[in-house]
C-alpha cells in the first residue's frame, strides 16, 4: 500500500470542534432549528428575485408607445442573455425581416448591395472600360468602350482576360461577379491586367488607369423600314430620357413616322425620367400618373404638351418582366389612347420606394405610396405567399400562349376616354396579345442553351476574324464577313466535342434560330457593338414581326 494512503488510515487525535459538533448533533432540537434555518433562506431567496422581477416589470412595462414591446424585449436581451452578443449581426439580421413583413419591395441595403443599386441607376461607375462575357472559364472581351480607359491603352475586342494585378482568373472558374469587383475601383487608381491575344505568344500586360465609365439604358436605335423606328430601352436610369431624345431625334431625321418603343425585361427604375419620356407623347393637360399614400398627399402629373413626339404612331411592347416606370409609361399611353400597347402581361408593381440612406453608407428602400395611372388604375399585384413565383405561374397556367387565360379582376373595371375597357390589379394587360414564341424551339436547342454553345462558338469565331471585325464600320460589310463563316458544320462539330447532338430534323427546325443569334454575337465583338447585335435578332423576333404587320395595315 502507498506510504500517503497508509497516514490517512492511522488513529488521528480529535479536534476541540469536533466535540462540540458531536454534542449539538444529539440535542433533540437541533433537526427543527436547521429546517427553520433552510426555509428562511428559501423564502429571502424567492422574495429577492419576485422583487427583481417587479423591478423589472415595472421599469420596463409596456405602456402607450406601440414599440415598447420591441424595446423591452432587445433590452432583455442585452441585459440576461446567455452568449456574448454580436450586435451588429442583430441588427443586419434583423431589419430586412422587419421590411419584408410590409410589402416585397421595401428593402434594406447593406453598404455593398447599396452601393451596386445606386450605380446601376445613376449612370457612370469607375472602371477600365470594357463589357466581356465568360462563355467558358475565361473572360473575353466584347467590346472596348471608345475613348475609355482600356481603349487608351490597347486593350482589344476578342482579348482574353488571364490575370488581374497578378490573380489568376482564368481556366479557374472564377466568379464573374469577383471578376467585375476586382476591375472596378476607385476613380485614378491602377489596375494590372494581363491578356491572351490569339495573334501573340505569351500573355502582353496592361496598365490601366481607372476612370469614370457611362452607363447606357438605351441598347438599340433603328429603323426598320423607311418609316417605322424602334427603340429599346434596358432600364430608367438618370440618362434615360437623354439617350432617349438623341436617337428619337436622330430617328425622326431620317424619316420615322411610327416607333416602336421595346420595354420588354426593363425592371424600371428613376419615376422622373418615366415622366419626362412620357411626357414627349402626350397633349398638354393630359395626366401621366398620380401618386398617394398614408402619409404622401395626392400628386397629379400632366403633360405639359411640349412633347417633340405627339405626331409619332406609337407601339409599346411589354412583358411579363416589364415593371415598375415600364408599367407607369405604357399605362399612360393606354388610358390616354395615345397607342397600342402589345406583347404579354407586365409584372404588375405599382408601388413607390423612397430611398433613405444612412451614415454608415446602407439604406432601406421604403414603400411610401401608390401610383395609378391616368384612369385610376393600381397594376400592383396582390401580395401572395408565392409572389415571387408569379411569372413561373403564369406559364404553368398557360398565359404565355393564350390570352384567354390571363387573370382579370373584374371588380377593378374601368375605361379610357375613347370606352376602351382595361383592369388595374396586375399589371398592364396589352392591347395586342403576341405569345411567347416558339417555332423552331426542339430538345437540341434547349441543351444548347443550357451550355451557351452559340455563345462559346461565337467567341471562337470572333477570335479567329477579330482584325477584321474590328475593322466593321457598316452592316453591309459585316454581311459580307459572315457569309465567310462556318455556322453550319463546324458548330455542330463544336456541339458533338460538348455531347450535344441533334436528333433527326431537330437541326434543321432550329438552325434559323441559332445562325441568327450566332450572327448577332459574332456581330458584337465588331465596333458596331449592339448596332451589329439587334438588327440580327429582331428577325426573330415575334413581336417586332407584330408590329410591322399592324403598322403596314395601318392599324
Amino acid at each position: 500500500m502507498p506510504e500517503d494512503l497508509n497516514m490517512h488510515n492511522q488513529p488521528q487525535p480529535e479536534q476541540p470542534h469536533h466535540k462540540y459538533f458531536k454534542e449539538l448533533v444529539r440535542n433533540p432540537y437541533f433537526g427543527i432549528v436547521i429546517i427553520i434555518i433552510l426555509s428562511l433562506f428559501l423564502s429571502f431567496n424567492m422574495l429577492e428575485r419576485c422583487a427583481r422581477r417587479r423591478a423589472i416589470s415595472s421599469e420596463y412595462a409596456i405602456g402607450g408607445h406601440k414599440w415598447d414591446k420591441l424595446l423591452l424585449v432587445l433590452d432583455q436581451i442585452e441585459q440576461n442573455y446567455v452568449d456574448t452578443l454580436g450586435y451588429n449581426n442583430i441588427v443586419e439580421k434583423s431589419i430586412p425581416l422587419i421590411l419584408q413583413s410590409l410589402d416585397p419591395h421595401s428593402v434594406y441595403l447593406p453598404p455593398q448591395d447599396l452601393a451596386e443599386a445606386e450605380e446601376s441607376l445613376e449612370g457612370n461607375f469607375s472602371g477600365i472600360g470594357i463589357e466581356f462575357n465568360v462563355p467558358n472559364d475565361t473572360a473575353l472581351v466584347i467590346n472596348v468602350i471608345p475613348g475609355g480607359p482600356s481603349s487608351k491603352v490597347g486593350l482589344l475586342s476578342g482579348d482574353r482576360i488571364i490575370k488581374v494585378d497578378g490573380k489568376t482568373v482564368a481556366g479557374v472558374k472564377f466568379n464573374q461577379d469577383s471578376l467585375i469587383k476586382l476591375l472596378k475601383g476607385p476613380q485614378s487608381t491602377k489596375v494590372k491586367v494581363d491578356i491572351k491575344r490569339s495573334s501573340v505568344a505569351g500573355l502582353i500586360p496592361f496598365t490601366i488607369t481607372r476612370g469614370i465609365i457611362p452607363l447606357k439604358s438605351l441598347d438599340a436605335s433603328m429603323m426598320l423600314n423607311k418609316h417605322l423606328g424602334y427603340i429599346k430601352l434596358s432600364k430608367f436610369s438618370k440618362t434615360t430620357y437623354e439617350e432617349f431624345m438623341k436617337a428619337v431625334t436622330s430617328l425622326k431625321k431620317t424619316g420615322m413616322t411610327s416607333l416602336l418603343l421595346d420595354l420588354r425585361d426593363n425592371p424600371g427604375g428613376y419615376f422622373d425620367q418615366a415622366l419626362l419620356m412620357t411626357n414627349e407623347f402626350l397633349k398638354r393637360g393630359e395626366k401621366i400618373v398620380y401618386l398617394q399614400g398614408r402619409m404622401r398627399k395626392r400628386q397629379d402629373f400632366y403633360a405639359d404638351g411640349r412633347g417633340t413626339c405627339q405626331d409619332i404612331k406609337l407601339y409599346v411592347a411589354i412583358n411579363e418582366n416589364s415593371a415598375s416606370s415600364s408599367e407607369i409609361v405604357s399605362g399612360a399611353i393606354q388610358d390616354n389612347d395615345r397607342g397600342t400597347i402589345i406583347g404579354r402581361r407586365s409584372f404588375g408593381k405599382g408601388l413607390v420606394q423612397e430611398p433613405i440612406n444612412f451614415s454608415d453608407n446602407s439604406g432601406i428602400r421604403l414603400t411610401v405610396a401608390r401610383y395609378y395611372t391616368p384612369t385610376g388604375r393600381c397594376i400592383q399585384k396582390p401580395y401572395s405567399a408565392d409572389y415571387m413565383y408569379d411569372i413561373l405561374e403564369r406559364y404553368q397556367h398557360g398565359e404565355m400562349q393564350n390570352v384567354d387565360s390571363i387573370k382579370k379582376d373584374k371588380k377593378l373595371k374601368f375605361t379610357t376616354p375613347k370606352g376602351r375597357v382595361v383592369y388595374g390589379g396586375g399589371g398592364i394587360i396589352p392591347d395586342v396579345f403576341v405569345p411567347l414564341d416558339t417555332h423552331g424551339v426542339s430538345d437540341f436547342l434547349v441543351k444548347v442553351n443550357d451550355k451557351s454553345l452559340q455563345m462559346q462558338y461565337s467567341a471562337l469565331l470572333a477570335d479567329k476574324y477579330g482584325p477584321q471585325l474590328r475593322a466593321i464600320k457598316t452592316l453591309p460589310q459585316l454581311e459580307a464577313l459572315l457569309s465567310k463563316m462556318d455556322f453550319d458544320r463546324g458548330f455542330l462539330n463544336f456541339a458533338k466535342k460538348s455531347g450535344v447532338v441533334p436528333k433527326p430534323g431537330e437541326w434543321a427546325k432550329s438552325r434559323g434560330i441559332l445562325e441568327t443569334q450566332m450572327k448577332g454575337l459574332v456581330g458584337r465583338y465588331s465596333s458596331m457593338e449592339n448596332d451589329a447585335f439587334y438588327p440580327f435578332i429582331i428577325n426573330i423576333d415575334n413581336v417586332v414581326a407584330k408590329v410591322r404587320s399592324l403598322d403596314a395595315a395601318g392599324k
